[in-house]
């Protein structure tokens, strides 16, 4: 018969994101993952393998949770100019509510691992394509109804849009000051026309 697990696992979860949100995926030892989940080392592989594994979960947790907000926020009612701007808003909201200036977990991984993991690189490529896409949507929409400017190709400006986001990601890592941020995102809303 198969033994039950004893702690939560979405609890577990969530804690191994902001572990290895911190410390980056070379920082965090088993050891403080042991410690910071508080599960013993034997509950930890018997559930996840390994901390590779559990980086990889951990990942697609944090993806998961910030692309169920973004299809919460391109469902709203408002226009395509005020869509762009609450995608802008809410990842900066998020970045300057975190005191501890951790950036984008999803960017970390990307400077951090991506480059030597093929799997972490893909999922980050798949998140990439998948935010792009978003944009895309949103602002092709947004022109066919005459609310964004045709003269820039909507492809174009989701990347750039992307790009935007990217920036801000690594930014809020050295600085915490809103009007930096505010600025941003009223360039990058004019550039829609």
């Amino acid at each position: 018969m198969a033994r039950t697990k004893d702690f939560d696992e979405a609890e577990v979860l969530n804690k191994a994101v902001n572990i290895f949100w911190l410390k980056g995926y070379n920082g965090t030892s088993m050891h403080d993952l042991v410690n910071g989940l508080g599960i013993s080392r034997s509950s930890l592989y018997d559930t996840y393998g390994d901390k590779h594994t559990l980086f990889i979960k951990a990942l697609e947790s944090y993806q998961g949770l910030n692309s169920e907000k973004f299809r919460e926020i391109i469902c709203g009612e408002q226009t395509a100019k005020e869509t762009i701007k609450r995608l802008l808003e809410y990842v900066i909201d998020n970045l300057l509510n975190d005191k501890s200036q951790k950036g984008c977990f999803m960017v970390n991984a990307e400077v951090e691992v991506a480059l030597h993991d093929k799997e972490v690189s893909c999922m980050i490529q798949k998140n990439d394509q998948q935010i792009e896409e978003v944009f895309y949507t949103v602002i092709k929409n947004g022109q066919d109804k005459g609310e964004i400017t045709n003269k820039q190709d909507a492809r174009a400006l989701a990347r750039f849009m992307f790009n935007t986001i990217k920036g801000v990601q690594v930014t809020a890592k050295s600085t915490n000051e809103r009007a930096v941020f505010d600025d941003i995102i009223n360039l990058t809303v004019s550039v829609l026309g």
